[in-house]
C-alpha cells in the first residue's frame, strides 16, 4: 500500500477512534528534534488500558519499513500503562513523519501514534543567550509580538530553549487561546541540552483589527501548573486591508499626522505622574477615522478628544504615565493606533522613560 495513503488512513481512524478508543496514550505524538544521519532514534510511547478488562494489541501496522516497533505481546491487565518503542532508522535526510497503528480486539480502529523529527548531518545548537529563567528551564525571550499581520497570515514565532534543571524536561504550552497554536521540538529535552517552541498565529481566528493580547505558559510536563514564573506575553497586531482601493479613492483618502511618534518623558521616578500631548492632524481629502487606541503595556493612561477628524483637522491625544504601574512591563511602553489612512494604517507611538 502506498505509504502517503496509509498514513492519511491512520490520520482519518484517530479521529473517529477517539472516543471508543481503549488505549490511551500519555502523547500520540512525539517529536524527536533533531536526528544524526544514519543515527537510529528511539521514542518511548506511554499507554494505558482504559478498558475494563484485559487487552491483547493484535496487530501493529506502521507507514512504512523504515519504523521498527517494540510492544507488549502478552495480555495487559485493565488500567496498566506499558510503553510502546519506536525506532526510526535515519537513513534519509531531512523531515520524517511516521505512524503506528495498535489495534486490539477491543475495537476495530487503531490507536495512532506518531513519530516525528528531522535528520541532520549535523546538530546544530542555538548560539543565541537564555536570559530569561521559566519554570525549570532558560529561555531567550518572554514576549513575543506578531507584528503587521494581514487576514489570512500564518506567521511563526520561535523561543529558544535550554534545559538546564538536571533532569529531562517535556515543555508543553499551555492555556492557548483559538488563534495560537505551538509546538515543542524535541518533545523531551534532556539535561543540557536545548530545544525550540514554535508558536504559530491563525489570523482568521482573530476577532478585531488592532492589538490582540494574551498570556501563555510553558509547562514543565504535560499537565503541569500554571503559575506566573511560566508566563509568557503573546501580542498580535491585525491591520485593515485596503488592497482593494481605486486610484480615484487612493487620491480621496485622509492622511495622518502626527506632530511626534517618539515621546520622551525622562526620568520619572520619584514622581506621581508626568504627561504629553501630542497633535493629530488630518492632511487628506476625506474624513480620518481612528478605530483603535490600545496601549502594549499597563502604565499609561489615554485621552484622545475625538476619533473622527475632517479634513484640515487636528485631534489631541493626551498620555499619562504611571511609574508604579511600569516597573513590571516586560516591553518598552507604547501606543498603537489603527487608522483608515491607506498609507499609515497602523500607528505606533513610542514612550521612553528611564
Amino acid at each position: 500500500m502506498n505509504k502517503n495513503i496509509l498514513a492519511a488512513m491512520f490520520l482519518s481512524m484517530a479521529g473517529l477512534s477517539a472516543s471508543a478508543q481503549r488505549m490511551e496514550a500519555v502523547r500520540t505524538a512525539i517529536d524527536c528534534g533533531q536526528v544524526l544521519y544514519r543515527t537510529p532514534v528511539t521514542a518511548v510511547f506511554e499507554v494505558k488500558n482504559k478498558g475494563g478488562k484485559p487487552l491483547h494489541i493484535t496487530t501493529v501496522r506502521k507507514s512504512c519499513g523504515c519504523t521498527k516497533v517494540d510492544y507488549p505481546t502478552t495480555e495487559i491487565p485493565a488500567g496498566q500503562v506499558f510503553k510502546v518503542h519506536a525506532t526510526y532508522d535515519a537513513a534519509q535526510m531531512g523531515h520524517f513523519n511516521k505512524q503506528i497503528g495498535l489495534y486490539s480486539a477491543a475495537n476495530k480502529e487503531p490507536l495512532v501514534l506518531t513519530l516525528k523529527g528531522i535528520v541532520v548531518e549535523e546538530v546544530k545548537d542555538f548560539s543565541g543567550t537564555y536570559p530569561f529563567t521559566l519554570g525549570d528551564v532558560m529561555v531567550e525571550k518572554n514576549n513575543i509580538e506578531f507584528d503587521d499581520v494581514n487576514r489570512g497570515d500564518r506567521p511563526v514565532q520561535k523561543i529558544h530553549i535550554m534545559n538546564n534543571s538536571g533532569k529531562p524536561v517535556q515543555p508543553v504550552l499551555m492555556h492557548l487561546p483559538p488563534y495560537l497554536n505551538a509546538e515543542v521540538s524535541p518533545s523531551t529535552i534532556m539535561s543540557g541540552r536545548g530545544g525550540v517552541a514554535s508558536i504559530t498565529l491563525d489570523s482568521r481566528e482573530l476577532r478585531h483589527f488592532g492589538l490582540t493580547q494574551t498570556n501563555i505558559y510553558l509547562g514543565m510536563f504535560p499537565g503541569d501548573k500554571v503559575s506566573p514564573d511560566k508566563e509568557i506575553s503573546v501580542s498580535a497586531v491585525l491591520l485593515p486591508g485596503f488592497n482593494n482601493l481605486s486610484k480615484a479613492a487612493l487620491n480621496r483618502a485622509p492622511q495622518i499626522k502626527l506632530s511626534t511618534t517618539k515621546v520622551d518623558l525622562g526620568s520619572i521616578y520619584g514622581k506621581k505622574m508626568k504627561k504629553a500631548e501630542i497633535d493629530i492632524a488630518n492632511a487628506g481629502y476625506s474624513t480620518l477615522e481612528i478605530s483603535s487606541l490600545q496601549m502594549f503595556t499597563a502604565g499609561l493612561k489615554l485621552s484622545l478628544n475625538k476619533t473622527h477628524i475632517a479634513p484640515g483637522d487636528v485631534a489631541k491625544l493626551k498620555i499619562t504615565v504611571d511609574e508604579n504601574q511600569l516597573k513590571n512591563v516586560k516591553s518598552a511602553p507604547r501606543v498603537l493606533m489603527i487608522t483608515n489612512d491607506p498609507k499609515q494604517a497602523k500607528v505606533v507611538i513610542t514612550i521612553n522613560v528611564k
